[in-house]
């Protein structure tokens, strides 16, 4: 995991953040859904670009997507004071929802948080499906439960 990519404190004077939202690309296990792939997704979409700040592929790298000081397309009514950190599965090879994060990504991901909460502690972290509103089962575990003693 590279310094540079997590390095957030330098932006925090450009926006507030008091959310950090986890996402799941809800592509299939068995497929690779590289950081390429998303950003086509979401220009198809008609974003700019990649609508996350950061994406972990299954071999537990993190990507850097979104600047943090841009405001990203990934939670609709939550976007402007948030940061989204989506990883790559969330559905088994049958395409059912399911927790298919590798160990490696599950390591990624907590660093990540961790270090986020370094630079951003009134942040809570919420999974997409803990926002109101939302009838996803993204991400496809319980984050509050997992990250709450961050």
């Amino acid at each position: 995991m590279s310094n540079a990519i997590l390095h957030s404190s330098q932006y925090q004077n450009y926006r507030r953040i008091d959310l950090i939202v986890i996402h799941c690309s809800a592509t299939r296990s068995n497929r690779c859904f590289p950081l390429e792939a998303v950003i086509a997704c979401h220009r198809a979409r008609g974003f700019a670009t990649i609508g996350y700040h950061y994406y972990v592929t299954r071999d537990g790298t993190v990507h850097a997507g979104r600047p943090l000081y841009q405001v990203g397309a990934h939670a609709t009514g939550f976007n402007r004071h948030s940061i989204g950190i989506c990883y790559e599965g969330g559905l088994d090879p049958d395409g059912n929802p399911a927790d298919t994060r590798t160990p490696a990504q599950k390591d990624t991901l907590l660093k990540l948080l961790q270090r986020l909460k370094m630079d951003y502690p009134l942040a809570d972290i919420l999974g997409h499906r803990d926002l109101p509103n939302v009838a996803k089962a993204c991400p496809c575990f319980e984050v509050c439960a997992e990250y709450q003693d961050l």
